[in-house]
């Protein structure tokens, strides 16, 4: 199954053909669009009452193909690298930089 990024690369999509497509809720979808909406990674253009979404940034497949790479290379051991990430404290922060 595509990805919602892979999906809008590969052209436009309503919220209501992604919903099916990737079988997740319309709420869901939406929220999901907002973020990269918002960041212009995404765009959309209004027909009658539709809108349509389209990947402004095709390089993006490549920035998360990449990620994706890193993640199965390196497992949970990115999640779990000490002292870094919000539960970092200052004792933690204070020894890690002398």
């Amino acid at each position: 199954m595509l990805s919602g990024v892979q999906r809008l690369a590969a052209g436009e999509a309503r919220v209501v053909d992604l919903t099916g497509e990737l079988g997740l809720a319309q709420s869901t979808v939406s929220k999901h669009l907002a973020c990269p909406r918002d960041c212009g990674l995404v765009d959309y253009r209004v027909e009658g009452r539709q809108s349509f979404y389209a990947l402004t940034r095709p390089e993006l497949l490549d920035l998360l193909a990449a990620a994706e790479g890193v993640l199965a290379a390196t497992g949970a051991a990115v999640a779990l690298f000490p002292g870094h990430g919000p539960g970092e404290n200052a004792a933690t922060a204070e020894t890690v930089t002398r």
